[in-house]
């Protein structure tokens, strides 16, 4: 199979993770909140595995891992680009402002799977692979935010599906700017930095808030699983 062709079929797989929400309906708000969290931990370990153990020793420009972590920082902060791994999130007041985020989030996904993908098949596998595991309790966040903003389950379902094929738009670009030598060498770095930040600034913030000690435990727990994850896959 082409590069081409597994970039395709990854951000459309990726894609239709979005779709996930609706099986959330049936389960009482406290056990999916409980599973989120989990997932969310698991997430954290394998971006940060992906991070460290794959993308950061092919990056030998620290510095641009640096800018991206910056960069990062600066499309959240003044962008209002912020992931949602809850049912109900209060700070999305309004649905078409988290499609918006959620759009520019998945677009840089494709990018980064694109560039994994064009260094070596086995390096677009773990990039697949941490993004899905992020994008899990991110759509499901996501879905609950329209439904909260008063958005039909049809409507939510079918925004959330068409904004998360910005995912296949940035694949696409990222697989033609990989013929770009001095750009292709660059979009390594910017994936680490990428991923440090969601997973440092985002998800583990989440986690820290538990505070029994056995819950904590076994999130912890769970994120060194999803680092070991990422490690055997090496």
């Amino acid at each position: 199979m082409s590069q081409l062709s597994l970039i395709l079929l990854s951000t459309f797989a990726i894609s239709l993770g979005s779709l996930i929400g609706v099986f959330t309906l049936s389960l009482k708000p406290k056990k999916l909140e409980q599973i989120l969290l989990y997932l969310v931990s698991l997430s954290a370990g394998a971006m940060m595995g992906a991070a460290f153990l794959h993308l950061l020793p092919e990056s030998p420009d620290y510095l641009l891992t640096l800018l991206s972590f910056i960069g990062f920082f600066m499309i959240e902060k003044f962008l209002y680009w912020r992931h949602c791994h809850r049912r109900n999130c209060p700070e999305h007041v309004f649905g078409h402002m988290n499609l918006i985020g959620d759009s520019l989030h998945n677009f840089l996904d494709g990018l980064i799977i694109a560039a994994a993908f064009t260094s070596n098949n086995g390096l677009g596998l773990v990039a697949v692979l941490a993004i899905a595991l992020h994008e899990i309790p991110q759509e499901i966040g996501d879905f609950g935010v329209l439904l909260y903003s008063g958005w039909t389950r049809k409507k939510a379902l079918l925004a959330n599906f068409l904004v998360a094929l910005t995912a296949v738009a940035g694949g696409l670009i990222g697989y033609w700017l990989s013929d770009i030598q001095q750009f292709s060498a660059s979009l390594m770095p910017i994936a680490a930095g990428g991923f440090i930040y969601i997973a440092a600034s985002d998800l583990l913030p989440e986690i820290r808030k538990e505070t029994s000690f056995k819950k904590s435990l076994l999130l912890f727990i769970i994120f060194l699983i999803g680092v070991l994850m990422m490690n055997v896959i090496k």
